[in-house]
């Protein structure tokens, strides 16, 4: 029964449509075998619709072509759908080097149509078989039903046995074996002590042998976000003031419960003296506790080492897996950080404390988001927050961005006068506002081709705003909107997002992050001289990615 069932034309014809649209450009530049698993889901998804149409057509007993129209429309059908995929795989190459060359990479990468094609084909073939075993059990119960119950009825329950029957062996046998098994990858991965990372002799580092903080514990990126601290002879190049050796803290999962890492963090932090410094950062990191240097090196050198960053691991899963598995617990850990560092800097003298600001990237950003409550700071709020590739799920986020002024773009919005909130690209955008900087300040940097900031759910149906012109910076002019298709494509572009080159997708260059810090918390005795040489030594390592 399963073998026997003959394509459908109207299906075919529609699935291949969907596919030469998935091969169109989007965001961010894929590889062949991305682009082969949204080329399948994409012939998948119009096939399923042209299946639809057919069974509608039946149902509402409309005519129906002779077999002998039938067969000269399936020959058509088929010479339609060879000549729309050869065109399109043909300009597959162009279309993918032309965003390589908007983003300056180098325009070799060649799209193989033979690996695409059979990668579609064999995804296509593994759902349709899928898609042939959920009806053919639909039928099976539902006939078995009629025997005592009516017809419509027997159907109905049929059609949600089926699910449910599907949605258990996927939940409960698929989905667990995959998890089971990246959990267990990523728990050993995050443990692995790097034999180039040596634990810090200096006392005054969390991590060495007089830390409350053990440096085996810390995980592998607490011990590689420490070790990668600018020291006071790289300060020195670029400032002839005094500079201090910027302080890190970072507390990891086996330190113990989300309460334990956020006091032992604390204490670190009283123990080294942090408060006494200038800044202090609370840096939420991304889900496998990853956080972005490129972001905190810049601020380092802006301050000249009298810095402290304080951190605290809440997963070792990649993020999507993190947000999925763990819900509210990343949230729940800068919360609790917050609270405590929090409540004691706000007992110092205002005078005797150093500057409080928040740092986060991606999931991050919004875990950071949710650390504090506007009430419970009204009084004494800390200084502001940099939130860089805020996830779109983010709700401060959305809001902000919704209430825009009207005459803002979506990628680059204005909010109110400015005097709180503020957005910047690769083209700055924090000196902006109708009114001056307030005491509190919010910054989001955010690139327009960031799929994790701008994927719409409802892009399915209808054309995302980001999409209208004109467009952000980096969002390639021949990208068009195409129902289903480019919701494919923004997944893709998703997975993707930290395969692009610095300043563009969900990779934030330290260059960028520069100019936000120096907009934001504007620190002071830079000349314009020391500030070129900066910039272009943040440059020219993002460059080296």
């Amino acid at each position: 029964m399963l073998f026997k069932q003959n394509i459908s034309p109207i299906g075919l014809l529609l699935g291949t449509l969907f596919f030469a649209l998935s091969l169109t450009p989007s965001l961010l530049p894929r590889t062949n075998v991305i682009q082969g698993l949204i080329s399948g889901l994409a012939l998948t998804s119009g096939y399923g619709l042209g299946v639809l149409i057919r069974w509608n057509w039946s149902f509402f007993e409309l005519p129906i072509p002779t077999k002998k129209t039938q067969k000269i429309l399936i020959y058509i059908t088929g010479g339609i759908c060879l000549i729309i995929t050869t065109v399109f795989l043909w300009q597959a190459t162009g279309w993918q080097n032309s965003l390589r060359g908007m983003m300056g990479m180098e325009k070799t990468a060649a799209m193989r149509p033979i690996v695409i094609f059979l990668i579609t084909v064999g995804l296509f073939l593994i759902l349709l078989m899928l898609g042939r075993v959920f009806r053919c059990i639909f039928h099976r119960l539902s006939e078995w039903l009629q025997r005592y119950v009516p017809r419509r009825i027997s159907n109905a329950i049929g059609l949600v046995a089926t699910f449910i029957i599907f949605g258990l062996a996927a939940n409960g046998v698929l989905f667990t074996l995959i998890l089971e098994g990246a959990d267990a990858t990523y728990k050993q991965w995050d443990r692995q002590i790097q034999p180039d990372l040596g634990q810090p002799s200096d006392s005054l580092k969390a991590g060495s042998e007089a830390s409350l903080l053990d440096w085996d514990k810390m995980g592998r990126q607490g011990r590689e976000f420490l070790s990668q601290s600018p020291d006071t002879t790289d300060l020195k190049r670029f400032t002839d003031q005094p500079v201090r050796q910027p302080i890190r803290v970072y507390a990891g999962m086996l330190e113990g419960s989300l309460e334990e890492r956020a006091e032992l963090a604390l204490q670190e932090l009283k123990r080294v003296n942090a408060f006494e410094r200038s800044v202090m950062i609370l840096a939420t990191p991304t889900g496998s506790g990853w956080v972005d240097v490129a972001a905190i090196d810049p601020v380092e050198y802006l301050y000249r080492g009298d810095i402290a960053t304080v951190s605290a691991q809440y997963s070792y899963l990649p993020s999507a897996l993190s947000l999925l598995l763990e819900g509210e617990y990343g949230s729940e850990m800068a919360r609790i950080l917050f609270q405590k560092v929090y409540r004691y800097w706000s007992e110092l003298p205002e005078d005797e404390r150093p500057k409080l600001y928040l740092q986060g990237l991606s999931l991050g950003a919004l875990n950071s988001d949710k650390s504090f409550d506007l009430f419970d700071i009204i009084d004494d709020p800390f200084h502001g927050a940099l939130w860089s590739g805020p996830p779109f799920r983010s709700e401060t986020w959305q809001r902000v961005t919704e209430e825009r002024r009207p005459d803002s773009p979506i990628w680059l919005p204005q909010f109110r006068d400015g005097s709180v909130v503020r957005f910047a690209n690769s083209n700055g955008g924090l000196s902006k506002g109708n009114a001056g900087w307030g005491g509190f300040r919010i910054a989001y940097l955010q690139y327009a081709s960031d799929p994790i900031v701008f994927f719409d759910p409802h892009s399915w149906l209808r054309e995302p705003e980001w999409m209208q012109r004109p467009r952000g910076p980096s969002v390639n002019e021949q990208m068009e909107w195409y129902p289903v298709v480019t919701t494919l494509q923004l997944v893709a572009d998703m997975l993707l997002s930290t395969e692009a080159p610095k300043g563009y997708g969900h990779e934030y260059a330290s260059s960028d992050y520069l100019q936000s810090w120096l907009e934001l918390t504007e620190p002071k005795n830079w000349s314009n001289e020391e500030l070129d040489r900066l910039r272009s030594f943040f440059d020219e390592r993002g460059a080296r990615k």
